[in-house]
C-alpha cells in the first residue's frame, strides 16, 4: 500500500477534533505544496552521469526528498532513454498540492520508498479469518522500483472446517513508469506470485499479473488514482484454492484535507476505493463479477510515521465474506 512526498521534521500534537474542524475551515481545503519540502537543499545533480550501482545506492539510500530539482518529467516518447540512469527523487505535490501517498486496498500508480505492516481482519458467512503481511517498497532509478509483499499469517476455515493458520503466498513485483508529470503519474506493473502459501486459505496458487496504474491531482486536494489489469494464475493448487483468471479494475477518489505537519493528522485523506473483479476462464459455473467499496484514510502521525485504515464491503453476490477490516502502520525512508 501502499516515501512518498519530502520530508520534514515535524512536531506531534494530541487528538484535537475541534481544533481540527477549526483549522479545515480557515483552510477551506487548500493544501500548501510547500508544506512537503525541507528548506535545506542539496546540490541539483540532475544533470550528473550515474552508473548503475551510483543510481541504484543513491535511490535506496539517498535522500531523494530534499531537492525537488533533481525530478524530471518522464514521458512514453523517453520511456526507453530517460530516467533509468538517474536515482529515485520524490516529485512535487501536484497542482492542487496533495502528495503522492499511498492508500489502502487501492492502485498505487506512483513510486514510493516505504515499508508497511498491513493486518486484514474478515468477517465471513461461514466464519472469521485474518491476514498479515509486510510490504516494502524500494526503487532503484527514477523508472523503476521493486515491490515486495511477504505474507506473513493467513488464517481462515469456513463452510463447517475449523480455521487454519499459514503462511501466504510471497509476491514481487517490478514497476515501471510509463509517464510522469507534476498533475499525473502512470506505471506499469507485472506481479509475480510464489505459491508459498497452503490451499486451505485460497493461497498455493503461481500467477502473473500485468496492471495499468494511474494516479492524479490537479485540483486542490482532490485526487483520482485507479488503473486495470489481469490475474493469470498458471501453476500450484489452482483447482484446491479457488483461483480464477480475472479482469480487475480499480477507481479510488480521496481528499487531502490537512497540512503536513499538523500531527497526528497531517495530510489527512479521506478516500472511497471501488475494486470490481470479473472470471473470465471456464473453470467453474460460477462466473459472477465481485465488486468491493473501501472507505478508507490515511493520517500522518509524525516523523514519516503514518496510520492508515479502511474497511472493504462486497456489495455483490456470492460474497466471500460480510467485510473486512484493513489496518496498516508504514515508515517512510
Amino acid at each position: 500500500m501502499m516515501k512518498e512526498q519530502i520530508a520534514k521534521k515535524t512536531q506531534s500534537s494530541f487528538f484535537a477534533p475541534l481544533y481540527l474542524g477549526v483549522v479545515l475551515l480557515a483552510a477551506n481545503g487548500e493544501i500548501s505544496a510547500q508544506d512537503n519540502f525541507d528548506t535545506q537543499a542539496v546540490p541539483n545533480q540532475a544533470g550528473k552521469d550515474y552508473s548503475f550501482t551510483e543510481t541504484v545506492v543513491e535511490s535506496v539510500t539517498g535522500d531523494v526528498y530534499s531537492e525537488p530539482s533533481n525530478w524530471q518529467d518522464l514521458t512514453y516518447s523517453n520511456l526507453f532513454s530517460e530516467g533509468w540512469n538517474k536515482p529515485r527523487a520524490s516529485p512535487p505535490n501536484g497542482s492542487g498540492g496533495a502528495p503522492r501517498q499511498g492508500w489502502l486496498n487501492a492502485y498505487d500508480g506512483v513510486f514510493y520508498r516505504l515499508g508497511i505492516a498491513v493486518f486484514g481482519w474478515q468477517h465471513g458467512l461461514n466464519g472469521d479469518g485474518y491476514t498479515g503481511d509486510l510490504v516494502n517498497y524500494t526503487p532503484l532509478s527514477q523508472r523503476f522500483e521493486i515491490q515486495t509483499d511477504i505474507p506473513m499469517v493467513s488464517n481462515g476455515g469456513g463452510a463447517g472446517r475449523e480455521s487454519q493458520t499459514n503462511l501466504g503466498d510471497l509476491k514481487i513485483t517490478p514497476r515501471v513508469i510509463l509517464s510522469e508529470s507534476k498533475d499525473v503519474t502512470q506505471s506499469f506493473n507485472l506481479t509475480f506470485r510464489a505459491p508459498t502459501g497452503n490451499s486451505f486459505n485460497g493461497n498455493n496458487v503461481a500467477s502473473i499479473t500485468p496492471q495499468y496504474q494511474f494516479w492524479a491531482n490537479a485540483w486542490k486536494g482532490l485526487v483520482v488514482r485507479g488503473g486495470a489489469g489481469f490475474t493469470i494464475p498458471y501453476s500450484g493448487d489452482i483447482t484446491k484454492s479457488g483461483a480464477r483468471t480475472t479482469f480487475d479494475a480499480n477507481l479510488a477518489v480521496g481528499y487531502y484535507m490537512t497540512p503536513h505537519d499538523f500531527t497526528p493528522f497531517g495530510d489527512m485523506v479521506w478516500y472511497l476505493s471501488t475494486n470490481v473483479s470479473q472470471p473470465i476462464d471456464n473453470r467453474a459455473k460460477n462466473s459472477g463479477t465481485f465488486v468491493s467499496l473501501t472507505p478508507g484514510f490515511r493520517s500522518h502521525l509524525g516523523q514519516n510515521w503514518y496510520l492508515l485504515g479502511a474497511v472493504e464491503i462486497p456489495v455483490t453476490n456470492p460474497q466471500p465474506y460480510d467485510y473486512q477490516v484493513l489496518g496498516g502502520i508504514m515508515k517512510v525512508f
